[in-house]
Order: C-alpha cells, then sequence, then structure tokens
C-alpha cells in the first residue's frame, strides 16, 4: 500500500527474524546471507502467508527472473500484507508473467549500444560495464530481468580483457559506470583489480559504482571494502532504495562507512505503484535518505520491462510527486524525474510546467504555492536593445577615504563599535 506510518521516520532494525539460530557472526557475514536467500517456495513455507498471485508467480519465477532475497531485507516484510511496499518489489506476481504490447525485453536498447561483451557505450563520454549477473536480491521490475539472475531469455557475456581494450582506445570516455547485476558482489580482491585497470588508463577521470548491495546487503560494507575503495578516487556510488523503510540502522551505518571513505552518495529511486507513488511516502523517503549523507539524485518511471506493468504508474503520478515536494522540502532533497526513452534513447528529464506563459519581453511563472510572477526576459542581441542605463550616472563621486572617515565619525558618535 502507498499509505505510510510516520515510525517510518525512524531508523529501525529488522533483527534476525526468521533466523534465530545464526550466531551474530553468521548473520554479519554477508556470504552467509547470500548462502541463505530465499529462493523457493519452500523457503517460504511458514514466513509469508502468500496471495493466490504471489503463489503462481513464486512457482513461475524461474522462468523468467529468479526469485532470490537475502534473510536480512526479507525480515522487513509484512508477513500478513501482500501489498506491503517492500514485499511488492522482491515477492514474484503472476502479473510478471502478463505482457503488454508496449513492454519490451530491452526496454533501454543497451544490447544496441554494446560494442563489446558487457560494455554499453550510447553518451559521448561514458559507458555503463556490466560486470556480473547477478544480484543480492532481485527486483521484480528488474530492467535487465532478460540478463541477470540466471534464468533470463539472454546470457550476460562478459569479456573484461575485450571491454578494457576498448576503453583504451577510444579515449573521448573519461567515465565508466559499473553494474550488472551488481558489482559489489565482486571478492574485494577481484573488485580492486577491475578498478585499478580501470584507473590504470589515463584518460578515464571518473568512476561509478551502482549498487543496491548497501540496502540488501549492508553486512557487505564492511571496512576492508571502503579502505579499498577508497584509494580510487575519485570515486562515487548511486544506490537504489524506494521506500522509507528499506533505511534501517543497518543500511545507515553502512552508508555512512561509505561516506567516511570520501565517496559522495546519490540515491536512485524508481517510481512504482503501491511502493512509493504518494507525496507523503516520497517525502520522508528524501528526508530520510539526506539523514544517510546521501543525495536524492534520480527518480525514474518504471521502463517498459516484460510483465512490469502493474508496477507501472502515469507519468502524471509522477509529475505529482515532484510537485508535492518544490518548496516543501530542501532543494538537496527533490531528485530529477527522468524517463530512459524506450529503444535507447537515455534519459530525459521530466518537470512539472513552472513557464505559464511566454512573451518577447517577460516569463510568466507560478512557483509552488501557485503564485504567479513575470520575469522579464533578455532581448536576443539581433534585437539591438537600447543601452542600458548605468547606475553611477545620477551618483556623485566622493573621496573613499573621506567617506570612510565620515562613516567612523558617526559611528561612534551614535556610540557604535562595529
Amino acid at each position: 500500500m502507498n499509505t505510510i506510518d510516520l515510525d517510518h521516520r525512524a531508523f529501525t532494525s529488522p533483527g534476525q527474524g526468521y533466523w534465530p539460530e545464526a550466531t551474530p557472526e553468521q548473520w554479519n557475514d554477508w556470504q552467509w546471507q547470500m548462502r541463505n536467500s530465499v529462493k523457493t517456495l519452500g523457503h517460504l513455507t511458514g514466513k509469508l502467508q502468500l496471495s493466490q498471485e504471489e503463489h503462481a508467480g513464486v512457482l513461475l519465477a524461474n522462468t523468467k527472473l529468479a526469485m532470490g532475497i537475502t534473510p536480512y531485507f526479507f525480515n522487513l516484510i509484512d508477513p500478513f500484507d501482500a501489498d506491503c511496499a517492500i514485499r511488492r518489489q522482491v515477492i514474484p506476481r503472476i502479473e510478471e508473467m502478463t505482457y503488454e504490447p508496449t513492454d519490451m525485453a530491452d526496454p533501454c536498447g543497451e544490447d544496441h549500444d554494446m560494442p563489446v561483451p558487457g560494455l554499453v557505450h550510447r553518451y559521448p563520454d561514458r559507458v555503463l560495464f556490466l560486470v556480473t549477473d547477478r544480484c543480492a536480491s532481485y527486483c521484480r521490475y528488474c530492467t535487465r530481468s532478460r540478463v541477470v539472475s540466471g534464468v533470463g531469455e539472454q546470457e550476460l557475456e562478459l569479456d573484461f580483457d575485450r571491454a578494457i581494450d576498448y576503453l583504451q582506445k577510444h579515449t573521448e570516455v573519461r567515465d565508466v559506470l559499473l553494474s550488472g547485476g551488481d558489482a559489489l558482489l565482486l571478492s574485494d580482491a577481484r573488485l580492486k583489480s577491475l578498478l585499478s585497470r580501470l584507473r590504470a588508463i589515463e584518460h578515464i577521470e571518473f568512476l561509478r559504482i551502482g549498487s543496491r548491495v548497501p540496502i540488501f546487503l549492508p553486512q557487505r560494507i564492511t571496512p576492508e571494502l571502503c579502505a579499498m575503495l577508497k584509494e580510487f578516487h575519485p570515486l562515487w556510488m548511486s544506490v537504489h532504495v524506494n521506500h522509507p523503510k528499506e533505511l534501517t540502522v543497518e543500511v545507515r551505518e553502512a552508508l555512512g562507512r561509505l561516506a567516511d571513505a570520501g565517496i559522495p552518495l546519490g540515491n536512485q529511486s524508481v517510481l512504482l505503484k503501491g511502493v512509493n507513488d504518494s507525496p507523503a511516502v516520497m517525502k520522508i523517503l528524501v528526508q530520510k535518505l539526506l539523514r544517510c549523507r546521501v543525495r536524492p539524485y534520480y527518480l525514474y518511471q518504471c521502463d517498459l520491462i516484460q510483465g512490469s506493468s502493474h508496477l507501472r504508474t502515469p507519468v502524471s503520478k509522477g509529475l505529482e510527486v515532484i510537485e508535492s515536494l518544490r518548496g516543501h522540502t530542501s532543494g538537496y532533497a527533490i531528485p530529477q524525474y527522468v524517463i530512459d526513452g524506450p529503444g535507447g534513447g537515455g534519459k530525459i528529464p521530466i518537470n512539472p510546467n513552472y513557464v505559464v506563459a511566454r512573451t518577447p519581453d517577460s516569463l510568466v511563472l507560478r512557483n509552488y504555492k501557485g503564485d504567479i510572477y513575470e520575469y522579464p526576459e533578455l532581448a536576443a542581441a539581433s534585437d539591438k536593445p537600447q543601452e542600458p542605463t548605468p547606475v553611477y550616472r545620477h551618483l556623485e563621486f566622493i573621496d573613499p577615504i573621506e567617506e570612510r572617515e565620515e562613516i567612523t565619525s558617526r559611528s561612534w558618535r551614535a556610540g557604535r563599535r562595529d
């Protein structure tokens, strides 16, 4: 449901929940979390009261996108509410098997812009480097469901050597984003090796990692990992949080470790029906992100991925959410609403319309309250505007030293010593 309990403003811990037998050492070991992921209907038995739609969806999940949920994240799910915002993101539903005519297997057109396996070069100066097909948990609206989790329509072909060779030859590339799957599931040693190879390319100035691991698996964000990442600055990270409940004590601490390592953090949310398509939910989310030292960066319209129509909202809903934030919370908290142009158009910014009218001489604008203001428009150079009157034309010049002495004298006479 898109209603929200105000308690979600607080940072809480889900605890060990259904895994009380795990030792603290096991529970805080990210590899233990991965080995004990919830993957089958049997794993759900006795833990969730499944709806008919969920039961059928779980049975069919491994024919399209695997189910996989870390024990830690699973404990955030309401076991009795099929409309739980966390549950809707990770528990398969039968609706995933219904394809709308506009649905696409590769809605962002990444395969089209992949010159070598795993490397997407769409924008002039930056590339997307897919380094694994595995995630800590699998989002049911995943843009790359065709290639992640091991059960999709395609296998993600990876060739790090060819990708590095391509980057060495293409000197226009200055920015590399590591994603997948999730790059933070690589071992420290393998990730360090890859980052080292990228940093050795002189024209690459900027490295980024896109990851949901700090949210699904905060145990992975160890001091050792953070110390290693710190060696490769400038390195930025985009995380993925959709609902305030995901920001727990554990996640706040993990994000804090990354921030303390000097890694700037941004968040990318996906607008999802029944999850965050509510001004109240989104306001709490973005404000809570800032408290975690994370800047809300993008709010994505849900891509036209096959079987995701039950999670998509109208674009008008996204505009409503953004407009509800503008003027009502800090500008730092307002993400850019974007649509990825279907088929490979790239990110297209979408904004509420604050320009009411445009004339040759002015713009008519409305603010967040709906009040109307007129702003004078500068004339184009070809219009040969009249020469503006210098502000000093009607002023009488005086000696600056005499002026300072006169001001000082007046101040002392008034008893002021500031």
